[in-house]
């Protein structure tokens, strides 16, 4: 069904976002789509570039006439988010997605439809193909592995790029323009152990299994009180430990660090002559979630079924320790900016709990657009995890990216909106990392606005893109394009 996307308006985006759709592109595995890229920009005979870390640069000189405007940067990040339901056997490393039409909506059978950011990559190619439009020197900056910890963006070099001016295309509303972000830490955090191979005897082996939640993207979604799934396996857990018996032999919740997690699975043993009340618990806690949550999820299944006997149990002091740090761990929105109402400032996401042969993972991402709240948001979730026995380690921490109100380039851009829509652009601040900081600080002194198409559940198989949001983008865009500020020793563009 993917191809009927290409009869959509613009076609030239639609093309070349449905090509994207049939190169894997996962975050981690970006040599074949770096490659088509590269060979894009060559194709057209343009100055094609790729740095150290995997980065490329293609130059478009300037449309005859406009010269003297500043060298716009049109940036993209090149991977996507891998989420595909539990019911498919989609494989993100070879598979292509399946795009369909859906109404006023594009989507992708069973998984995410890689639209974040493949509809900014489209759109910048399509730029640098068409030789109509209007407009001055433009470098298109396409960065890796943006979702799994903005590398690409971490490994800009100032000597890679020369604009001035910057649009990044991986914001999901149209209609905002968006000028500053939260940044980022992630923390690493691990038990080891030696494993208890000596089961209880008479015990029986039961998997909890919960789907069917929603999940989405940590940033943009996170003030949603959407389900983490770890966190309400392990509300159930610590009751089973308590009143049955339980004993935790695995566990395997959450796929992604920016995504909340959508399915938690364990292995319990729990004690024959329990079985039957145990099973009532399971179904009492399906009934709680359904409850708690009937005006946010739709989907919930809470289940347990019983399995052959594991080989080897989690130590109980271990268990014991893990069930009460996740537990008392904080997740989910922890405050909101004073000067933008509604926009999240600090939160974190419980994203992954995995134990392994001798060994528990546990991985968190805490957002915030403050430092110093960032800085004691990790502090006070180390601690607890610290307590519980376990190595807490900290990682890719990335900096936000500060409101510059005053920017020439956002002016121009409410300027234009204004005459073509009617009415003004709303100017926002995102709770979701955009690469937009990072490379401000690497490159000193860029102009920098972010927008884009309206993007609906990004980082979920429920992804859509709005269709008649993407014309409206592309014509914004292009009319952007053709007034882009003067170079600085000229003036600005009125």
């Amino acid at each position: 069904m993917s191809k009927e996307i290409m009869n959509l308006a613009p076609a030239n985006v639609w093309k070349h976002f449905y090509a994207l759709t049939q190169i894997p592109h996962p975050s981690g595995q970006m040599r074949e789509i770096t490659e088509f890229i590269v060979n894009f920009g060559k194709s057209l005979g343009l100055d094609t570039r790729k740095d150290e870390g995997g980065n490329v640069l293609i130059s478009k000189p300037a449309t005859p006439g406009l010269e003297n405007l500043q060298t716009v940067i049109l940036q993209s990040h090149l991977d996507m988010v891998p989420q595909a339901n539990s019911s498919t056997n989609f494989d993100f490393s070879k598979d292509a997605i399946d795009a369909y039409i859906d109404g006023n909506w594009v989507k992708a059978k069973d998984t995410t439809l890689g639209a974040d950011n493949g509809i900014g990559m489209a759109a910048m190619m399509a730029v640098l193909e068409d030789n109509t439009l209007q407009h001055g020197p433009i470098e298109a900056l396409f960065t890796y592995d943006e979702e799994t910890g903005m590398f690409g963006a971490l490994d800009i070099r100032p000597d890679f790029i020369s604009g001035t001016v910057m649009l990044n295309l991986d914001s999901e509303e149209f209609g905002e323009l968006c000028v500053g972000c939260a940044g980022g830490a992630d923390l690493n955090i691990s038990f080891q152990y030696k494993d208890d191979i000596n089961i209880p005897k008479g015990d029986i082996a039961v998997k909890i299994s919960l789907t069917g939640v929603r999940g989405g993207h940590s940033g943009i979604d996170i003030h949603l009180q959407r389900v983490n799934a770890n966190k309400l396996m392990f509300r159930f857990l610590k009751e089973a430990v308590q009143d049955y018996g339980a004993r935790l032999a695995s566990i395997d919740g959450g796929s992604l660090r920016n995504a909340i997690p959508r399915e938690a699975f364990a292995v319990v043993t729990i004690p024959e002559d329990d079985c039957e009340g145990f099973f009532e618990l399971v179904s009492d806690y399906q009934d709680l979630f359904i409850e708690e949550y009937r005006n946010i999820e739709t989907g919930i299944h809470f289940t347990a079924e019983q399995v052959e006997l594991p080989k080897t149990l989690i130590p109980e002091e271990i268990q014991d320790d893990l069930i009460n740090a996740v537990e008392g761990c904080q997740n989910g929105v922890v405050s909101f900016l004073t000067d933008f109402p509604g926009v999240v400032e600090t939160s974190s996401n419980l994203a992954i709990v995995k134990s392994s042969e001798g060994r528990i993972d546990v991985k968190i991402l805490v957002r915030s657009s403050s430092e110093t709240k960032k800085a004691a948001a990790c502090s006070s979730l180390e601690s607890i995890f610290s307590l519980a026995g376990a190595k807490v380690e900290f990682g890719n921490a990335y900096p936000g990216w500060d409101p510059n109100i005053d920017s020439p380039l956002l002016s121009v851009m409410q300027s234009i909106y204004k005459e073509k829509y009617g009415s003004d652009a709303k100017v926002k601040v995102i709770h979701a990392g955009l690469e937009c900081g990072i490379i401000l600080s690497n490159v000193p002194g860029l102009d920098i606005v972010s927008f884009g198409p309206t993007i609906k559940f990004p980082h979920s198989p429920d992804e859509k893109v709005e269709i008649a949001s993407v014309q409206k983008f592309w014509d914004y865009l292009t009319a952007t394009l053709k007034h882009i500020p003067l170079r600085k020793s000229i003036g600005i563009i009125e």
